[in-house]
């Protein structure tokens, strides 16, 4: 069996994975490879293509801040152009020869003896894969990743087009057709406008009614872009300015969700600009706290909710039949094409489920007993040398994820560092340090909206626990990663063994 030996081995080739990649090779820690089950990198912003798909935090701060952009053709911009930019950073970084695509992770399993991971992978399409040696892996796979069904009686039985918002069918016309879209969170609110107009007929089913409130959006001028580009310092103030504007979010997220009101009040205005018939106003007014779940931006869902060719269902869904879809009350309504946006598994990341550690017990069966955990959302003990990026309690409510991804990636590095220097073949957070942690998250959040505001969101497990999201400031998380902290590690010597699959390393697997 021929491996291919590296030390580091990322998994993802999105924001996070591409992050790694460059600060890997700035720290001189250049003999990694990425594997991507893609064909490019780009991540959620490379399968994310459906209609009006567009981030909603500014892309001033949606970005590497070791690259900034100054041609962002509008302040939120839409995912072709963030796809562009990532493609962009990549292709300038001088990492790409070391990324792998089409490939998918069949299974990592730590060797002990060895200490390395062993991690199958396979093409994507069921070709032949190749088998690593890595000395660390480094999961860049993130949360967006992948898309979930909702469990509805019926839904294989459908007879027309049927596809996920992260899958979308160009092939697909909607044109004149009958549209189902499941779902209203944010990908739904930013399709719904972008296909209302096109199709004869649109039914959104909404299971609960999300907070919207207006997208400040606007168009950079030429001027503009080009003093982003020639004026000293110009862009980082924006960027700046930014951030500290979406921080000042936090304290009604996590410690006084009335001073949130202001922001409510700003939603209910934009439902009733945007819709004048009483009845649904009512239907798609939110009956929890305002951040409980995730608040989204939007000048045009609430105009296309109220076109003469939509309607808003607000019945359960009892069943998918061959032609449609029936409601609880019995009502039977026929759809031509069927899309679902209804997320994806946030709670239970897919990775967990290929990871084998130290005890033989797979990652998923350990967070399906208690939760997904683990420190700082990087480790987690009995998986020495595994560090998550994007992992649990590091989402946002409020502001870039890039944020996030570079503070974890310097963390992950000054780890790497650590251990070449002190000569170390592992590093394992203790059990110890991983429950405090965890245990000091959930009692953060038991004060936050996220909690308390009476709502059941994708943010909590079926245990109840929110390991989704990060219950303090952003800087507060910087601060948590600035270092690597070796003492709340157990760490073991290089070891003498020899690994019995090494076979080239990455370099000499790449030329030969």
């Amino acid at each position: 069996m021929n491996v291919i030996s590296v030390d580091h081995l990322v998994i993802g080739a999105g924001f996070a994975g591409l992050c790694a990649a460059i600060k890997l090779d700035q720290a001189g820690e250049r003999d990694f490879v990425v594997i991507e089950k893609g064909s490019d990198v780009g991540g959620t912003w490379r399968d994310n293509t459906y209609p009006g798909a567009a981030c909603d935090v500014p892309s001033q701060l949606y970005s590497y801040s070791f690259a900034p952009n100054p041609d962002w053709s509008m302040s939120f911009s839409p995912q072709p152009e963030i796809l562009a930019y990532i493609k962009r950073v990549a292709d300038e970084s001088g990492t790409l020869d070391r990324f792998v695509f089409d490939t998918l992770v069949e299974d990592a399993t730590w060797d002990d003896a060895a200490q390395r991971w062993t991690v199958r992978t396979a093409g994507n399409g069921g070709g032949e894969g190749t088998t690593y040696s890595a000395r660390t892996v480094i999961s860049g796979a993130g949360g967006l990743s992948a898309p979930k069904l909702p469990e509805i009686s019926g839904i294989d039985s459908f007879a027309g087009e049927l596809f996920h918002s992260a899958e979308w069918d160009h092939d697909v016309d909607l044109s004149g057709k009958r549209v189902a879209v499941i779902g209203t969170g944010a990908s739904s609110i930013q399709i719904v406008p972008a296909i209302q107009e096109k199709v004869a007929h649109l039914d959104v089913y909404q299971r609960t009614a999300p907070y919207v409130i207006p997208r400040n959006d606007r168009r950079y001028s030429r001027l503009e872009k080009l003093a982003l580009q020639k004026v000293p310092g110009l862009q980082s103030l924006y960027r700046t300015g930014i951030y500290w504007a979406r921080e000042g979010y936090v304290p009604a997220f996590t410690m006084a969700p009335r001073l949130a009101l202001p922001a409510q009040k700003m939603a209910l205005a934009n439902i009733r600009k945007g819709i004048k018939d009483p009845a649904l106003r009512a239907a798609v007014t939110p009956d929890y706290q305002i951040g409980c779940k995730r608040i989204l931006i939007s000048n045009t869902y609430y105009p296309a909710l109220a076109a003469d060719n939509c309607d808003v269902v607000t019945d359960p869904i009892a069943e998918i039949t061959p032609t449609g879809i029936v409601t609880a009350d019995g009502t039977a309504r026929d759809v031509d094409v069927l899309i679902i946006a209804t997320g994806f598994h946030t709670t239970e990341l897919p990775i967990a489920e290929k990871v084998t550690g130290r005890s033989g017990r797979p990652l998923a069966e350990k967070w399906n007993e208690s939760g997904m955990s683990a420190y700082k959302g990087t480790a987690v003990a009995d998986f020495p040398n595994l560090f998550f990026i994007v992992g649990p309690n590091t989402g946002l409510g409020h502001s870039s994820m890039v944020f996030m991804i570079e503070s974890q990636v310097s963390y992950i590095v000054d780890a790497l560092r650590t251990m070449r220097a002190e000569g170390h073949g592992s590093v394992e957070v203790t059990v110890a340090a991983e429950q405090a942690w965890s245990a000091d998250l959930q009692h953060r959040m038991k004060r936050t909206v996220w909690s308390s505001g009476g709502c059941a969101s994708w943010y909590l497990d079926k245990h109840g626990n929110n390991t989704t999201l990060w219950p303090r400031s952003t800087f507060a998380f910087r601060g948590e990663t600035a270092s690597f902290d070796p003492e709340v590690y157990t760490v073991s010597a290089v070891s003498t063994t020899q690994n019995p699959h090494a076979g080239p390393t990455q370099r000499e697997a790449v030329s030969s």
